[in-house]
């Protein structure tokens, strides 16, 4: 192929034209150039956004981004920012790409360990030691502290005192942290009595009492005082309370949008009142039925004399004993004992109670449910719901919530219309609706669609505009060429007259001349048309050396 030759065709025919259809020729290059560079943006912007990308670094300081996206244009390594303090980059390019990062000392200010004795310094005195051993102490323990969900940054302070010989002079470290937490997430108390022991055990002789945290907003965490902890039970006792109502709120809608219509058309709300009060009680109670223990019978007896007594004056009477043929020197005994004696047990309960830490006092819901609609001529009408379609709705609630009438729970329905289609806001029109349906089922081609509009447009436009443009420039061009021809064409009548009136000149003279009268017509016509084309040429010498320049043009090579 001849390009050289095509080049010259081409600056050939841009020369002939006019500055209008330059004009257009130029604007319609560059309607198309401007077209396929936005969809090529587009397309590039659209992939950016997908699973192609992964993070490099996130939760960057405004300087530490700004260096880094300077070296990622500087190597022309695609990037994007999503947020602030995050830069992605390909998921297959990730891994090296932060390695060359770091290999130049980025990000700058993000925390140091103990890489700080990766080189060593013969000429650090000890107290420069210390310091960098310090700085490295706290880089790693604001590492571990960061690892915590909650956490997004923290800043840890070491104050390790001069050790002194005498005991009683010797004072204690004691740290400090700063913890800046992510949006709506809190610690718990065991998350910050964890983080006192890790910094307490990373420290000699630091007991967790002298770790002190505070937030980013000033507050301080873990501490024992009766405000700190009544702040602390209140966060969560208010947590717990949303939790609760917002599971009840879930179920009563998930229950409801089936019969009404969809999630759109209902909204709940329900208020519970706890009583976060801990009570412990103990009870005993007796059994009114009393139960044997045991049971014991004494029985004695005894029969038969004893020896009487001596007594008396004493004297030797008395102190010979008894002696024969006195009186009553024998008495008769007899004695008898019987003893019963029968325990009983009571039976006690002796129970321990401790009430349950939220107790419900009552339960109150509010729900709002959209009603039917209707056409009237082109107009929607709202018709709310009947007395018996609340009722069923209302018993629904009660049983989802577990309505109980003793502790004074109380539930209304109502039904209105709504402004919006629901909480999402999305369209109860048809035309919302056919959108909507037709997003479902074309969601998934949606780059084969894109791609065929594109070559639907294009199309379109070579049909509509370069087509019916090349046939406009040919016409022109054919009515530019089309005067010069018509300077140098020959009149055939007025050749035919002229012929005519030489003829019968001609003839007269050979009659008076005597000469024959044969005349050769095709040598007249041929005397007469160079007469013509000669004084034709003679009067447009610029126009016919034109035409026999795009002549010789033409015929060349």
């Amino acid at each position: 192929m001849n390009f050289e030759a095509i080049f010259k065709q081409i600056i050939n025919f841009f020369n002939k034209l006019n500055k209008q259809q330059r004009y257009v020729i130029f604007g319609s290059v560059v309607a198309i150039i401007a077209l396929l560079s936005f969809l090529i943006v587009f397309n590039t912007s659209s992939n950016k956004t997908k699973n192609g990308y992964a993070v490099l670094f996130e939760n960057l300081k405004p300087q530490d981004a700004a260096l880094i996206v300077q070296y990622l244009d500087k190597k022309q390594i695609p990037y994007v920012i999503p947020q602030n303090g995050v830069i992605e980059v390909p998921k297959n390019r990730v891994q090296k790409v932060r390695l060359e990062v770091a290999a130049r000392g980025l990000p700058k200010s993000s925390t140091v360990g103990f890489e700080l004795f990766n080189k060593n310094s013969f000429r650090a005195t000890d107290f420069e030691e210390k310091i960098k051993y310090l700085r490295a102490l706290e880089g790693e323990l604001e590492r571990t502290i960061n690892s915590i969900d909650a956490v997004e940054s923290s800043k840890v302070n070491i104050a390790i005192p001069k050790q002194s010989v005498f005991v009683s002079r010797q004072v204690p470290p004691t740290a400090s942290v700063l913890l800046v937490l992510r949006e709506n997430m809190t610690l718990t108390p065991k998350q910050i009595q964890g983080i006192k022991n890790l910094i307490a055990a990373a420290v000699p002789k630091l007991t967790p009492n002298n770790v002190k945290i505070v937030d980013q907003y000033g507050n301080p965490l873990g501490e024992n005082d009766s405000l700190t902890q009544s702040n602390e039970l209140l966060k969560t006792e208010m947590i717990y309370k949303k939790r609760m109502e917002k599971a009840l709120e879930n179920k009563i809608i998930s229950i409801l949008s089936p019969i009404i219509g969809g999630s759109n058309k209902v909204v709940a709300k329900v208020n519970i009142d706890y009583d976060f009060s801990q009570v412990n009680s103990k009870a005993t109670i007796y059994d009114p039925n009393n139960v044997l223990r045991s049971e014991q019978t004494v029985d004695e007896s005894r029969t038969g004399s004893k020896p009487a007594p001596v007594g008396g004056v004493p004297g030797a009477v008395s102190n010979i004993g008894p002696v024969q043929g006195l009186k009553k020197n024998q008495v008769v005994e007899k004695y008898t004992k019987s003893e019963d004696t029968t325990n009983y047990e009571i039976s006690t309960t002796v129970k321990n109670i401790k009430e349950p830490l939220a107790k419900i006092k009552r339960i109150t819901a509010a729900v709002v449910v959209d009603g039917h609609y209707k056409d009237e001529k082109g107009k929607k009408v709202f018709i709310p719901l009947s007395k018996i379609e609340l009722a069923n709705i209302k018993n629904l609630v009660e049983n989802t919530i577990g309505f109980d009438p003793k502790r004074g729970d109380s539930v209304s329905v109502s039904s209105f219309e709504f402004a919006t289609s629901g909480a999402n806001g999305s369209a109860t029109s048809k035309t919302g609706k056919i959108m909507q349906q037709i997003s479902v089922y074309l969601g998934p081609f949606e780059d084969i669609l894109k791609y065929l509009i594109l070559a639907i447009i294009l199309f379109i436009f070579y049909k509509k505009v370069i087509t019916p443009f090349t046939q406009k420039m040919l016409e022109v061009k054919m009515e530019e060429e089309k005067p010069v021809k018509h300077e140098i064409e020959v009149n055939e009548e007025e050749v035919e007259s002229t012929y005519d009136k030489i003829k019968e000149l001609k003839e007269k003279v050979e009659q008076q001349l005597g000469i024959s009268a044969n005349v050769n017509e095709e040598e007249l016509k041929y005397e007469v048309l160079l007469e013509r084309i000669t004084k034709s040429a003679e009067d447009n010498t610029e126009q016919i050396a034109k035409v026999l320049e795009n002549l010789i043009k033409e015929e060349s090579p």
